[in-house]
């Protein structure tokens, strides 16, 4: 069992609370979030992107070694700083996002990193589409999961979309050309133009071959959609109920650990999937994510294994 992770892994400035305009850098960065949450949860993972040759950089390659997570590019680049970004938490802990990324260390991921990877070793690969909103690191990523796809691995994207790095129509513009390659599509509720509103989502997921498509509602839960003999059925999961201290990361803990339930229920292909098998995931990825919003920061909140199912006893 066996889970890449593809992308950026940067520094979250989390606000301190109780303290005007202090902040506590913190490891982060989706694809990152999704590989240690996939590791805290006794699966084994890998981390493929940059970083960079800075304070920050070698703090966030600690954090990999010390959740064990297999790094994939080791060389730490001087050619861009490690990406950061500020978050800004309203009164119901929802968070908005400042980045300084011109360019960042993640954008720098190259086809040559790609090159160097065996993707035959991993049962999953996963990506966000924040890795395709510069170059190389766009080309890199296209070309890692349509290896990933031509292996007969399961591919899983997450459209991620953050305004302050780029527009709308330029993320929708390149996750397109991702959709066909995924088997597995995560979006929220706040991204559903992507794929031309909920109630185009079957016809999405035949027009782009998509097997399953998780959509986050937030408090409300998440609607899972399977695609299954040209049929989508769907279950909605129920959110944990829970005090909301920070969200940072919370869509990433519960992928993580639906990701993880995934494979640990013995799906290594598409093939594998039932609707049954999606609502155990379902169930234990919004667990997963419940238990991250009660504490502060984007890694060092995420859950592992045992506290997962501590808390669905």
């Amino acid at each position: 069992m066996k889970i890449l992770c593809i992308g950026e892994m940067l520094i979250d400035f989390t606000p301190v609370k109780g303290m005007d305009n202090s902040y506590t850098a913190n490891p982060g960065g989706a694809p990152a979030n999704v590989a240690v949450s996939a590791a805290r949860n006794e699966i084994e993972a890998g981390f493929l992107g940059k970083l960079g040759n800075d304070d920050f950089g070698r703090l966030l390659v600690n954090t990999l070694k010390k959740d064990k997570v297999e790094i994939l590019v080791p060389d730490l680049t001087d050619e861009a700083t490690t990406t950061l970004a500020f978050v800004t938490l309203d009164e119901s802990g929802d968070r908005s996002f400042t980045f300084a990324r011109k360019p960042g260390a993640d954008m720098l991921l190259s086809e040559d990193d790609v090159a160097k990877v065996d993707f035959s070793k991993w049962d999953l690969v996963h990506a966000g589409s924040v890795s395709q909103s510069g170059l190389p690191e766009r080309d890199a990523v296209l070309t890692a999961l349509k290896k990933a796809r031509e292996l007969g691995k399961i591919v899983s994207f997450d459209i991620n979309y953050r305004d302050k790095i780029w527009s709308f129509e330029d993320c929708k513009r390149e996750s397109e050309k991702i959709f066909p390659l995924a088997d597995l599509l995560k979006i929220s509720d706040e991204e559903l133009d992507f794929v031309g509103g909920e109630d185009n989502i079957p016809s999405f997921m035949s027009e782009n071959d998509i097997t399953v498509i998780v959509l986050t509602l937030g408090g409300d839960g998440a609607r899972i959609y399977f695609r299954n003999n040209g049929k989508v059925q769907q279950a909605n999961i129920p959110a944990m109920k829970v005090k909301v201290v920070d969200t940072t990361g919370a869509g990433d803990a519960y992928w993580g650990g639906f990701l993880s339930s995934l494979l640990r229920q013995g799906v290594k292909n598409t093939k594998d999937i039932t609707m049954e098998i999606l609502e155990t995931a379902g169930r234990y990825g919004a667990v997963s994510g419940g238990l991250c919003v009660e504490k502060p920061g984007g890694i060092p909140a995420l859950p592992t294994l045992k506290e997962i199912e501590r808390a669905k006893a």
